[in-house]
């Protein structure tokens, strides 16, 4: 059936959108089989890690290698290569690495928020900051409100005067 507008979109399946999703959802079941077989759980929803190459003293050091919990990062011809597949971007290869700016990682969390670090004191920083609002939620869930708290009182000071008359 011909299109009556040049503008307008023929009906039916887009078989790019499904081959790219059918792509998407196949690397998906890959890394997971991946991680599972290192026993590691994957906390982000995406990411990616990139290394400058020029900066990198990979030859001299090789931390980042070392750091790594689930071999991603590999010496190969003189540099260090990453097999994307099985990062899980945990930020322990920014954390050893002897310069800065040289490996970034990016990682995005099921929230939606996006993080971005490529420097030690970055990371740890961030971290920090993620630790301190879980402390703050834990000491929300334990400790009551002011409102609570008053109630209490109120409630402690009532029996302690009724058991008093």
């Amino acid at each position: 059936m011909p299109r009556k507008n040049k503008s307008e979109k023929p009906s039916g399946i887009d078989i790019f959108q499904v081959l790219i999703q059918t792509e998407k959802e196949a690397k998906q079941r890959k890394r997971e089989e991946l991680l599972a077989s290192f026993g590691v759980k994957q906390y982000f929803a995406e990411g990616t890690i990139t290394i400058n190459k020029t900066t990198c003293k990979g030859v001299e050091c090789k931390l980042c290698i070392k750091a790594c919990p689930t071999n991603a990062l590999f010496w190969k011809a003189g540099e260090v290569g990453i097999t994307k597949e099985l990062c899980v971007y945990c930020g322990a290869c920014v954390l050893n690495c002897i310069v800065d700016d040289c490996i970034t990682v990016s990682r995005k969390r099921e929230t939606g928020e996006t993080e971005r670090f490529s420097k030690p004191k970055d990371f740890t920083a961030l971290q920090h900051a993620i630790d301190a609002e879980k402390r703050f939620k834990r000491v929300l869930e334990v400790f009551p409100t002011v409102k609570e708290y008053l109630k209490r009182q109120k409630k402690r000071k009532r029996r302690k005067e009724s058991a008093n008359h």
